[in-house]
């Protein structure tokens, strides 16, 4: 390790550096993060980019008395290094390391919990209200993106710490990028006032220029105060952040020591809601990063020297089977487009936007506007398909419900990430889909078994016309099978047997139908017993006909499911088996539990949680055993596998 981030063991440390020292630092704790994320993969262009300012802030306030909330949170690397944790930085986002995100159960540094974008400011107002509330003192600096700020709740944020008068430090981190670069108004605007720093000089003068004047100073500073407007107007587009109750700064150069420095300690003992406003760059110091941003803002391990990402396999990821499945329909269905709320290259959808611009719609970092938005144009007789993380979509639940749902509008969505997502942890697992999908009445929910299913899925979805669908798939690689060049439609509500069997029966959703199948399959070559698998395809509406059918001619029914058990798909089967066949069939739900998972590769913890194939193969010789000890009426809601998920 380099010769000053070696003797970093708290941010008390950091105060005693001066600016040369400072800018050292910054280099080696630079190399320390791309060192360690190329073994390990993470956000790598994100944190890169506020080395600077992070060293600033712990150098200015006093941490942890005083309060630094993140947004998103992804990019808190050189927090974590300097705040305790460097020694344990090899272990980000792996299993029993430390958290890829701020987490205050691992360190009091971390004043808040995120993970999703645009939380910060309203979770540091709340805690200078608290602050208040309480009598204390120390100051609460939130850190947001101008990506972060095309979400809805940062301005929720703004509006209401504005109007109050409390004091509170906003911190835009301005580079131009969300994930992918930033759209809208609000990037227009920040660009604006990075191109007319001239008003924010002329104010300093006049008031630095006006004090001089004992007598006449105080009449004169009255008199600028009533021009102030007119200058604004005059010099900049807009002053919104000052309309907002907020006294504006900036913008400055957050990677100046000096600047930051200056600008900080001067803000710090300001009174009421204060905005600084910094330039940064995203992937600084690291030119594959700073060339190519969206690629280095989240992966997996890559080459140091070239930046080359480390495939694992050549299989495509069922990511890009969907944005290609796009790309092949769109000539089939003119009125189709695509919406992502700026994850294009995350969803695969950038591969329908580079072929289709004029139908491809990025409308920031909004997940909500962003399905209200795709219920307006179906409205309108588009075919919206809203490109969308499992975890992210539980931010636009009410719309869903309210402005697509409730009127029956043909709106696709495409979830991606649904299931465990492994390394990112407890904020991204898109675990709860299936619970909170399945109670939206007129929505049609479906599960691809594999990559070719999801392809006929979406083509599908995109010929039913009486009301919305969801296509929920898992993160990674496919399974590996032949893709077809054509496209079936699958019959609403019908499931698929894939194995024929007695006595036990594995009703899989998703790709644990695959994995089911070759659990069965060990089971027939090694022990001769024949166990049937059926594909569920279809979470809502359930296939009637064979739950009936199952329930007739098996004893136990198994249902495999890569989602919360509380409420989920075997929710659902025990729903229907309880009003239509009580007292026949056991059933046996595997899934997974109640609770926040923690982190891990996506395999070792669907191995923990039951959900491997050779969980599947244990799980069903544990149940054939006790069928044979005459136990089968007991054989109820058992969790033997689920008890070893890791939680937070």
């Amino acid at each position: 390790m380099d010769e000053q981030l070696q003797r970093i063991n708290s941010p008390e440390d950091i105060k005693k550096l001066d600016i040369p020292q400072l800018t050292q630092l910054a280099r080696e704790i630079r190399d320390y993060i791309i060192q360690t994320t190329s073994e390990t993969g993470g956000h790598l262009a994100p944190s890169l980019g506020v080395v600077e300012l992070t060293l600033a802030l712990h150098h200015v306030l006093n941490t942890p008395q005083d309060k630094i909330v993140w947004d998103v949170g992804h990019q808190a690397y050189a927090h974590k290094i300097i705040t305790g944790r460097r020694e344990a930085f090899h272990t980000i986002r792996q299993d029993g390391g430390i958290s890829g995100f701020p987490k205050p159960a691992e360190s009091p540094y971390d004043a808040f919990g995120v993970g999703h974008a645009s939380t910060s400011i309203s979770a540091a107002f709340g805690i200078a209200c608290a602050r208040d509330l309480a009598e204390e003192d120390f100051r609460v600096v939130a850190v947001i993106g101008d990506g972060a700020l095309t979400g809805g709740l940062a301005y929720e944020g703004l509006n209401n710490a504005g109007a109050s008068g409390k004091d509170i430090i906003v911190i835009v981190n301005d580079n131009s990028m969300s994930i992918s670069s930033n759209v809208g108004a609000m990037s227009k605007y920040l660009t604006n006032l990075i191109s007319n720093p001239l008003y924010n000089k002329i104010k300093s003068d006049i008031w630095d220029f006006t004090g001089k004047f004992e007598r006449m100073g105080p009449r004169i500073r009255v008199a600028a105060r009533r021009m102030e407007e007119s200058l604004k107007g005059f010099i900049m587009p807009g002053v919104l952040f000052e309309r907002l109750g907020f006294r504006y700064f900036g913008p400055i150069d957050g990677h100046n020591f000096a600047e930051m420095l200056h600008t900080m300690h001067e803000i710090k003992e300001l009174r009421g809601p204060i905005l600084l406003h910094i330039l940064t760059k995203k992937g600084r110091g690291y030119r594959p990063a700073e060339e190519n941003a969206p690629v280095f803002h989240g992966l997996g391990k890559f080459d140091k020297v070239t930046g080359v990402p480390v495939k694992s396999g050549s299989v495509p990821s069922y990511t890009e089977v969907f944005g290609r499945a796009m790309c092949d329909l769109a000539p089939m269905q003119p009125r189709m487009v695509g919406i992502t709320a700026a994850m294009s290259l995350g969803t695969g959808l950038h591969l329908f936007g580079e072929k289709y611009p004029q139908r491809f719609f990025d409308v920031g970092i909004a997940e909500g506007h962003a399905v209200t938005f795709a219920a307006g144009m179906a409205a309108q007789g588009a075919r919206p398909v809203v490109a969308v993380y499992s975890t992210f979509l539980q931010r636009a639940y009410d719309h869903l419900i309210h402005d697509v749902a409730l009127q029956k509008l043909p709106v696709v969505l495409a979830i991606d990430r649904a299931g465990i997502v492994g390394d990112d942890g407890p904020t991204h697992h898109g675990i709860f889909d299936i619970a909170y999908l399945r109670t939206v009445p007129d929505l049609v929910v479906m599960a691809p078994r594999d990559e070719e299913e999801l392809r006929h899925m979406l083509f599908t979805a995109l010929n039913y016309d009486q009301g919305p669908v969801a296509i929920r798939y898992p993160r990674g690689a496919g399974e590996g099978v032949e893709l077809t060049s054509g496209f079936d439609l699958l019959p609403i509500g019908r499931s698929e047997t894939l194995d024929q069997g007695e006595e036990i029966a594995l009703l899989a959703v998703g790709h644990l139908a695959r994995k089911a199948s070759a659990a069965a399959r060990i089971m027939r070559e090694q022990e001769g017993v024949a166990v049937e698998v059926v594909n569920a395809r279809f979470i809502k509406p359930l296939d009637a006909g064979m739950l009936d059918d199952l329930a007739a001619r098996f004893k136990v029914i198994i249902t495999l499911e890569e989602g919360t058990l509380a409420g989920g798909f075997g929710s659902a089967v025990a729903e229907y088996l309880a009003d239509h066949h009580t007292g026949k069939a056991a059933l046996m739900r595997c899934g997974l539990p109640d609770t926040f998972l923690s982190q891990g590769t996506r395999d070792f913890m669907l191995h923990q949680a039951g959900l491997s194939t050779q969980a599947i193969l244990a799980t069903i010789q544990s149940v054939r055993a006790g069928l044979e000890n005459g136990r089968s009426g007991r054989i109820r809601n058992l969790f033997r596998f689920n008890r070893h998920v890791k939680t937070t």
